[in-house]
């Protein structure tokens, strides 16, 4: 398939669907690799096994200096009908195709011949005739096309061209091949690999291709190749099992013999040795800065016109770009080793030693051949004094490393190369750099910032359940030389065992944190262990303790300045906030967190930033705001290869679609978490919300409370405990409807003892909701309860929430026979929803105002749009008074079935007999009608 090129097939097609009535031209533009031979390709294809005659031809450079030699092969198979021409014409064509050039007088009569002759050949039949990369080929051969192709509209031939960029053809139809979107890559990518697994059986070297390609791997894939098709495709053939998977690092270009490359290395040879010596410092400089160049690469900009009209740079008064990372990779690679050393000093002179150390000093270093212990100092230097940047600082340190003579020295360098990757977002970098250093002298003076940074990636890239235990270790060996760094490492250990499940561990991790602390301890340090102290105290249920900890680590993140002030210890306050609930305070402090990484470029904390600003939103009741922070959150982790954090979010979006009963994209966000996941993780615990809400939305109380009260097992400190106290509202209301709710009344128990604790509004409001749910029906106590919620739900903020009681409240009323007090209660919640576009739980405030004598709304809505097809005609057959025994015979069904829809049917319409079925039909004469 073509992907991505719909609109070029579509005026392809409808040329040649039309040549029987005329025909026309069509001129396509594009990059190498961008499509134009597969869309020629299409072209033939389309004419397979019809009436029309094919004449194909390519432009070569080989014959540029050959006139007329593409239209002399073009025209060959059709020179036996030059006889039908006049004999100036026919005199003419056989001079020029014959090596004689043509005068500049007779260009119009040689073009007029060409005409002739195509429109005698398509007198028999229509003629197709496609010339690709028809401006690599002699000029002449070009200029006679487009003569021809701008006369076809009364003869029945079609004239499709291809040619690059910078070529123009006046007068014809022309379609510029855009780049692909990411989901048309993915869409090659996905088809590459499918073609590839088919013909190699399945089996690569070691391992077994994957069914499809890892969604990170995807998105960075996306990004190399740039949208060219051919850079994906030579990108799809070179990448191991473990690669499409996203286990091991990607390429950061497509490879340097694939066909794209080919196509450009056939560019870069026709071009002068001094034009492609200029292209090299333009390669050089643009790979330490191309938003500056240096004065060596602007006064080289003239002499790269060559360059330019070859399609490989665009060159501009502020400096020279490269069409394709892949260009500047092979102009390097194709220069000698001492040309390349000559353009870096060259490059090196040029540049101003204080105002951009980090370039010059990158540019020496490239230089330099053997150790140069002072070299590597002012590498180091520079890369430290640099902000910002962080992958030209990783790259500074790691040549750093190589110019040191010191084993201690290296490994230092190296380690800190590795951390300024993953600042950078570039996880297999740091991993590659970590993996050097193992085999460094020096490396055990470093061994536990090292192990700190492994367990790091572990836990947002790679196996989740490794990286406490890294993270532990890391902690002890480095608890007796840097208490900051260690307690760093506990706090990291919390969130893998909260990541995995594993709360009852936390317990561990606080007493390790709590043996590191000291009363004279900086605010920072004082920030981390008083959220590790208030995690592990509410995990533990011990809410009194809990409390002061979390809000003093909240009130220390608002304070943080100077170099305190860091997207991780902002991030540590918003957890302490959230866990504490203190919602408005957490959203201001991942704000400040998320605004921090992206003004320092530290991508490696800025998705876990944004998790924890979509959480604070959900609570704050902007779901649709959190659903945009989970959306960018997911990109950034994809981009950066987060595995772990991409999940989450993919798990938070699938939530929030699902409380808004958007099925379909709650479904699609659960299906790109896949399998991965460990079950009892934060994404598997996410993704069994999401499905409890949707089993609840469908009245499937059973199922929706199975799944929500699975996500933990309470008092063993297994399970996703914060997820379920988070989901804790929607078990209940599941379980209201079954006859046993031990597993609702232990979870509401662990919620009204975090919710009392906290000073927040909204979680009493739905502790008060709860209770209200499960006292029994019709009580004074179920009216106190569900007034005590209204009376708390904050009204600055979680206006569905307090919708959602209001439906609630109203169902009950209603169904206690008091239809009249539940109006007023419904009315809101069915306005609220309907300002938030929440059109599921709107149609259900809808049915249950009809249901209490009002109304309202469009009169097939309820059944039309609540039911399914079998519930719709099971509740008709109800409504023209069938029993269940008949409508079990005219339908095929068991009595048993026909029961349990008509519950089904009864909850959804909310009616609770058969009486109210037969009024609500009667009343609503268009309600059987399926839209």
């Amino acid at each position: 398939m073509l992907h991505g090129r719909d609109d070029e097939c579509r005026a392809i097609r409808g040329l040649l669907d039309g040549i029987t009535d005329g025909g026309g031209s069509l001129l396509l533009h594009g990059e190498p690799g961008s499509g134009r031979t597969a869309l020629v390709g299409h072209a033939h294809r389309h004419v397979e096994g019809h009436t029309t005659t094919v004449l194909a031809g390519t432009g070569l450079a080989e014959e540029a200096g050959l006139p007329y030699a593409g239209l002399q092969r073009l025209l060959d198979p059709l020179l036996d009908r030059a006889a039908a021409l006049p004999k100036e014409h026919r005199h003419l064509l056989r001079r020029a195709l014959g090596g004689q050039d043509c005068p500049s007088d007779r260009q119009l009569a040689l073009s007029m011949a060409v005409l002739g002759l195509l429109a005698a050949a398509a007198r028999d039949r229509p003629l197709l005739v496609t010339m690709d990369d028809v401006d690599r080929g002699d000029p002449q051969t070009g200029r006679v096309l487009a003569f021809v192709a701008r006369r076809l509209r009364r003869v029945p031939v079609v004239v499709l061209l291809t040619a690059d960029l910078t070529a123009s053809i006046d007068g014809i139809a022309a379609h510029r091949l855009r780049p692909l979107t990411g989901q048309e890559s993915a869409a090659v990518l996905t088809d590459r690999l499918r073609l590839r697994s088919e013909r190699q059986g399945g089996v690569v070297d070691h391992d077994r291709l994957p069914e499809r390609p890892a969604p990170p791997a995807v998105a960075a894939l996306g990004v190399v190749g740039g949208g060219n098709p051919q850079a994906l495709v030579d990108l799809a053939d070179v990448l191991t099992p473990g690669q499409w998977r996203a286990e091991e690092p990607l390429p950061t270009a497509p490879p340097t013999d694939g066909a794209l490359a080919r196509s450009y290395r056939a560019r870069l040879d026709r071009l002068s040795p001094s034009t492609r010596r200029l292209l090299l410092l333009a390669a050089l400089d643009e790979e330490y800065g191309p938003a500056a160049p240096t004065r060596a690469v602007r006064a080289a900009v003239e002499g790269l016109a060559p360059a330019e009209v070859g399609g490989l740079v665009r060159v501009e008064p502020g400096g020279v770009t490269f069409h394709q990372p892949l260009v500047r990779a092979l102009v390097v690679a194709g220069a000698p080793l001492a040309q390349r050393r000559a353009a870096h000093r060259l490059l090196a002179g040029a540049l101003d030693p204080h105002g951009q150390r980090l370039r010059r000093a990158m540019h020496l270093a490239a230089a330099a051949a053997g150790a140069d212990p002072a070299l590597a100092t002012e590498l180091e230097e520079a890369a430290t004094a640099a902000t910002g940047d962080w992958s030209t600082a990783s790259a500074a340190l790691c040549r750093a490393a190589e110019l040191s003579d010191d084993p201690g020295r290296t490994a230092a360098r190296l380690l800190s190369a590795a951390h300024y990757a993953w600042a950078a977002g570039q996880p297999g970098q740091a991993r590659l750099l970590l993996d050097r250093l193992r085999g460094v002298g020096g490396a055990v003076a470093v061994e536990g910032r090292a192990a700190l940074l492994r367990g790091e990636l572990e836990l947002r890239c790679d196996a989740a359940a490794d990286a406490s235990a890294t993270l532990l270790a890391a902690a002890d060996g480095l608890a007796g030389t840097d208490r900051f760094l260690a307690l760093t490492g506990l706090v990291r250990a919390g969130e893998a065992v909260c990541f995995g499940g594993d709360q009852y561990r936390y317990a561990e991790v606080g007493r390790r944190a709590a043996a590191l602390r000291r009363p004279d301890d900086p605010p920072v340090m004082e920030l981390m262990s008083c959220l590790v102290a208030g995690v592990a105290a509410t995990l533990r249920g011990d809410h009194e303790r809990a409390g002061p900890a979390l809000r003093r680590a909240v009130v220390l993140g608002g304070r943080l300045t100077g170099p305190s002030l860091t997207p991780t210890a902002l991030a540590c306050a918003a957890a302490a906030g959230l866990v504490v609930a203190v919602d408005g305070a957490a959203h201001r402090l991942a704000e400040r967190a998320v605004a921090l990484a992206r003004e320092r470029g530290e991508l490696s904390m800025l998705s876990r930033a944004l998790e924890l600003r979509a959480v604070a939103e959900y609570w704050l009741g902007r779901h649709k705001t959190a659903a945009e922070t989970s959306r960018e959150g997911l990109r950034v982790a994809r981009a950066t290869g987060q595995t772990n954090c991409a999940n989450v979010h993919l798990g938070m979006l699938a939530v929030l679609a699902a409380v808004r009963a958007d099925r379909d994209t709650s479904l699609r966000r659960i299906r790109e978490i896949g399998e991965a996941p460990t079950p009892g993780s934060r994404p598997h615990a996410l993704a069994g919300w999401a499905l409890a809400v949707l089993d609840l939305v469908d009245g499937r109380h059973a199922e929706a409370a199975a799944r929500l009260a699975s996500l933990a097992r309470l008092g063993t400190g297994r399970g996703q405990v914060l997820v379920q106290v988070m989901a804790t509202p929607y078990l209940v209301e599941a379980a209201a409807h079954l006859a046993h709710r031990p597993a609702a009344t232990a979870a509401l128990a662990v919620f009204d003892r975090w919710a009392s604790s906290t000073a927040s509004p909204l979680r009493r409001a739905l502790s008060a909701r709860c209770h209200a749910l499960l006292a029994p029906r019709g009580s004074a106590e179920v009216e106190r309860q569900f007034l005590t919620a209204l009376r708390l739900h904050p009204a600055e903020a979680g206006a569905f929430e307090r919708a959602r009681t209001e439906l609630l409240f109203g169902q009950e009323l209603r169904r206690s026979r008091r239809p009249r007090d539940a109006r007023g209660h419904l009315h809101r919640a069915r306005e609220t929803f309907t300002l938030l576009g929440v059109g599921c739980w709107g149609e259900q405030a809808t049915a249950e105002l009809r249901a209490a004598g009002e109304s309202v709304g469009p009169p097939d809505l309820p059944a039309a749009r609540l039911l399914t097809g079998q519930q719709l005609r099971i509740a008709q057959l109800v409504a023209q008074g069938a029993t269940n025994r008949e409508i079990a015979a005219r339908m095929f069904l068991s009595t048993r079935t026909v029961d349990h829809h008509l519950r089904n049917v009864f909850h959804r319409l909310g009616i609770r007999s058969r009486t109210e079925l037969a009024r609500a039909f009667a009343d609503e004469p268009h309600a059987g009608r399926r839209r």
